[in-house]
């Protein structure tokens, strides 16, 4: 009797913990919709992702095919964007482009923020002597330069898609890692946890069931406002001939192949740039909507 009295009620805390999760996803949802400008920022990085996905469909010609007989040729109708210097459609390789220039940003951010999260979560919530260790670590791991130590990771491991993601994610686990923890070293002190001790439950389901769920949300906004900074890092890379190589139609890339001809023939860096610099800008106006939605407070 006494155990179906306690299952009855913690299937009632159950309950009105998932319908305070979707009430709170609704409010934020709801708020993120008044905003316009996160709405058009949204609006332009979907539209970014389907002609990515879609450029097969779209491109009107093939981005690796060579034409040297239309090298150079600046943009007209039969090429909107103009051909680069081995007369390949500059339009064709900014779709295709899309594809590892977006998934650098957005798998780079992810790798970033799951490793950072699940190591802080730990570390803040151990403390003591696990919390001093790794914090040193940290120390030594952020007197690096970001980018240095991209470069050197680049350049050890070579270029391509995995290790470019590599070489971008981990200069900055450290920094994801001292968010989460100090996020951690806040809520351990709270009554619901000491409630979840009474109840028996184990230190994982502590950490990431009821923890974690309290945590999330500014670590949601971080990695969406990392992806920019990560796809302007991945075309440094490229840029200074790491991380993807020629001729894979990276937009970083792209403006290597045409950085030693850019007074002549400026449109071949142009447009490539101009993608980044429009992708990087929609998503730090929408990481900027998502804040103030799933925080108002911090709304000026």
């Amino acid at each position: 009797m006494e155990s179906n009295t306690l299952q009855k009620k913690k299937a009632t805390r159950n309950a009105a913990a998932t319908h305070k999760k979707r009430s709170n996803m609704s409010l934020i949802l709801h708020r993120l919709a008044q905003d316009k400008v996160a709405m058009v920022a949204l609006g332009v990085l979907v539209f970014l992702v389907i002609i990515s996905i879609a450029a097969p469909l779209i491109a009107p010609y093939d981005p690796y095919e060579i034409d040297v007989t239309a090298a150079k040729q600046a943009p007209s109708a039969a090429h909107i964007f103009g051909t680069d210097s081995m007369g390949r459609d500059i339009f064709s390789r900014i779709l295709y482009g899309g594809r590892y220039s977006l998934a650098l940003g957005f798998c780079g951010s992810l790798f970033t923020a799951v490793i950072g999260t699940v190591l802080g979560t730990i570390i803040g919530y151990y403390g003591g002597a696990i919390d001093n260790f790794f914090m040193r670590i940290c120390d030594v791991w952020q007197a690096i330069p970001g980018q240095l130590l991209a470069i050197v990771i680049s350049t050890v491991l070579g270029g391509g898609f995995i290790n470019t993601v590599l070489a971008m994610s981990i200069g900055g686990i450290p920094m994801s890692i001292r968010s989460t923890r100090a996020m951690c070293l806040k809520e351990r002190e709270m009554d619901y946890l000491e409630a979840a001790v009474s109840y028996d439950c184990s230190k994982t389901k502590i950490m990431f069931k009821h923890m974690l769920p309290n945590i999330i949300s500014p670590t949601i906004v971080g990695t969406t406002m990392s992806v920019g900074g990560t796809i302007m890092g991945a075309a440094g890379l490229s840029f200074i001939g790491l991380g993807i190589q020629a001729p894979t139609p990276e937009w970083g890339a792209m403006l290597s192949d045409a950085r030693s001809m850019a007074l002549l023939y400026p449109y071949m860096m142009i447009f490539p740039g101009l993608m980044i610099a429009i992708t990087v800008l929609a998503i730090n106006l929408f990481g900027d909507g998502l804040r103030d939605a799933m925080d108002p407070k911090l709304k000026n």
